[in-house]
């Protein structure tokens, strides 16, 4: 299941937008409203839980300076990569496109696509929180 975010332009430099994406604990400021649980638990990982959702351990899988950053849940339970492309469009500003990507069978792909849809299109507005 694949599903991207249109380009979301942000007032700042690429630099400064793939900063704020890898301190893992300002995930906790894109996260939607109904979030009822957020912690960092090392530099490298993290958790939340969002109303009605189960807790999902989000893991940093690779990340290529300024331009790319791939987060993975830490369980083999749900497979998937959330992944932010960071694109320069001038000095003062960047774009990002979010991307998921998960490997499921076809009941649990109906089930999520919803609100794994909702949830994407949230952390692309918040975006504008940098």
């Amino acid at each position: 299941m694949h599903i991207e975010t249109p380009q979301k332009n942000i007032a700042k430099e690429n630099k400064e937008v793939f900063e704020f994406l890898t301190d893992l604990k300002n995930f906790e400021k894109l996260m939607p409203d109904n979030i009822e649980k957020f912690e960092v638990i090392n530099e490298d990982r993290f958790l939340f839980a969002l109303s009605g959702m189960p807790q999902i351990v989000l893991q940093r899988q690779g990340q290529t300076p300024y331009s790319q950053i791939v987060l993975g849940a830490a369980s083999d339970k749900l497979p998937f990569t959330l992944t932010a492309d960071i694109t320069s469009i001038n000095d003062t500003e960047s774009g990002v496109t979010l991307s998921f990507e998960g490997k499921f069978n076809a009941m649990m792909a109906m089930m999520i696509k919803h609100p794994i849809t909702n949830f994407m299109g949230t952390l692309s507005e918040n975006l504008s929180k940098i």
